[in-house]
């Protein structure tokens, strides 16, 4: 068993270098073989680059030679194109400058012959000059005139002929433009007159209280007078009780206490308790409720015309013109009718119909504050101040300076309320004029026509509207008269005020008398 064991391991011992060192001799065999096969295929791969590389040499060399020829072709084209071209332009550079050479000989030619005209020219002049100072030498000396005289004398003619062309160039302007500027303006008058039909009460210095019966007239005397003293005194207004029947009488100057008196009066007749602490009470009663109506007036007026935001104060003295007249005209309604017609003309000519309506309406705000309110001045200029211390805008307080000329109107609004004011002052039963007045307009008129050099006689008629102007024939030409009535008529506008227009009628008449015997 040992024996078999050691041959078992010398075996073994042999069997394993053997077999290692056959293992490893095939394994160098085999890698010898498979590195000489790498070696065969790398240099395959390597020729087969070099070809490759070679091939494509070549064809980039032939597409370089080729492209280089198409480029060499195209600029040959181009440089071909520009020379044709640059040829093209110098042949017509070349016809150019033969035209500017023919031009330029026709130029000479043509300077040549203007010179000879010039030349001629001048020759011409000098006869031309010449036969004038003959012609001139002997129209002189066939009419015994100087050259200066004659000058003079032909400078009247044309002056005279200018004079009288002007005159029929005014006289037609003016007729044309009267007709036109009269027919718009009439329109819009008539227009805005249509439209707005105010009634215009006149009031008088009286009023009349009427008694149940007479013997109403006993109690209101009272006992020994009292109680006519009584409301004489709280009212400022004196009562006349005479014969008319069932009738008192009230009189004064201030519209508003003649109606505290007569609204007192009427309660106390309502009442039949009268004694001097009774009219005390109604007089007290009569005047507040004055003062409510003269506020409920403003606001009346100020929602008829469609005028807001006035300042409460002005409303206030709106309301108390109720009580205000001038020339008989009642001042509220006045107002409103020159706020309605202020605003139909702002309508007419397009501007703005709110503010023309707010100025018509304030125009103659100056009117409501008398005496007792301790303001000074007219009533231009009461209204001036009133309207800057409610705060109103400069446009509204022009309207109130200007609306009799008294500044510059710095508005077409202003301008308007101008219009609105003479046309509603002006219309027939507006207003009633004093005696005095009158006369001394109708005077002032014939004065100023009367002044003017050639006028015989001025009459003034139709209540001044018109004037008749008679000239001297010798004196005053036809032309002259064109410019006589326009001189009347400017000296009229800014010396006289006067509502409405005045017609300045110029007449001249020439006569000839003979006698056959």
């Amino acid at each position: 068993m040992p024996q078999i064991l050691i041959a078992v391991a010398v075996t073994l011992i042999i069997a394993v270098p053997v077999t290692y060192f056959a293992t490893v001799a095939y394994r160098k065999s085999v890698a010898e073989s498979k590195l000489g096969s790498a070696e065969e295929k790398a240099r395959e791969i390597i020729d087969n680059a070099v070809k490759t590389a070679e091939n494509k040499k070549r064809e980039s060399m032939l597409e370089i030679k080729e492209e280089s020829i198409r480029a060499k072709n195209d600029l040959d084209k181009e440089i071909k194109e520009r020379r044709n071209e640059i040829q093209r332009n110098e042949r017509r550079i070349i016809q150019k400058e033969e035209n500017l050479d023919k031009k330029l000989e026709a130029i000479e030619k043509k300077e040549a012959g203007f010179a000879a005209k010039e030349e001629e020219i001048n020759r011409q002049k000098k006869e031309v000059a010449k036969l004038h100072e003959e012609r001139v030498q002997e129209l002189e000396r066939i009419s015994g005139l100087t050259s200066e005289q004659a000058k003079d004398y032909l400078l009247k003619m044309v002056e005279d002929d200018v004079k009288l062309d002007t005159a029929k160039m005014i006289k037609e302007m003016e007729s044309k433009a009267k007709e036109e500027a009269g027919k718009r303006a009439r329109e819009y008058v008539v227009t805005a007159i249509q439209k707005c039909a105010a009634d215009h009460v006149s009031e008088a210095t009286i009023s009349v209280v009427q008694l149940p019966n007479d013997e109403m007239k006993g109690r209101i005397i009272g006992r020994e007078g009292r109680n006519i003293r009584t409301l004489e005194t709280m009212t400022g207004v004196d009562l006349i009780i005479d014969d008319t029947p069932e009738a008192v009488i009230l009189s004064g100057f201030d519209p508003v206490r003649r109606e505290v008196a007569r609204i007192a009066l009427e309660k106390l007749i309502v009442d039949g308790r009268i004694h001097p602490a009774r009219i005390e009470e109604m007089v007290e009663k009569a005047q507040k409720e004055v003062e409510t109506m003269i506020r409920e007036e403003g606001e009346a007026a100020t929602l008829e015309v469609g005028v807001h935001g006035i300042h409460p104060e002005l409303v206030r003295l709106l309301g108390k013109m109720k009580f205000r007249t001038s020339y008989g005209q009642n001042a509220l309604k006045h107002s409103i009718e020159v706020a309605q017609l202020s605003g139909l003309l702002a309508a007419e000519v397009g501007v703005d119909v709110r503010m023309a309506k707010r100025a018509g309406l304030l125009h103659d705000i100056g009117k409501s504050v008398d005496h007792d309110h301790g303001m000074e001045g007219s009533h231009i200029q009461i209204g001036v101040d009133l309207c800057r211390k409610y705060k109103e805008s400069p446009v509204i307080i022009n309207a109130v300076e200007a609306h009799h000329g008294d500044v510059e109107p710095q508005s077409f609004i202003a301008c308007l309320v101008q219009a609105a004011d003479a046309i509603s002052a002006a219309r027939p039963g507006a207003r009633r004029e004093t005696l005095e007045t009158y006369s001394n307009r109708l005077k002032q008129l014939e004065d100023i026509a009367n002044g003017f050099k050639g006028v015989d006689k001025s009459f003034a008629i139709q209540a001044g509207r018109e004037i008749r102007i008679m000239v001297v024939p010798e004196q005053v030409s036809d032309a002259d008269m064109v410019l006589l009535a326009r001189d009347i008529s400017k000296q009229i506008e800014n010396e006289l005020e006067y509502p409405g227009q005045i017609k300045i009628n110029v007449i001249r008449e020439s006569r000839v008398t003979s006698y056959a015997k």
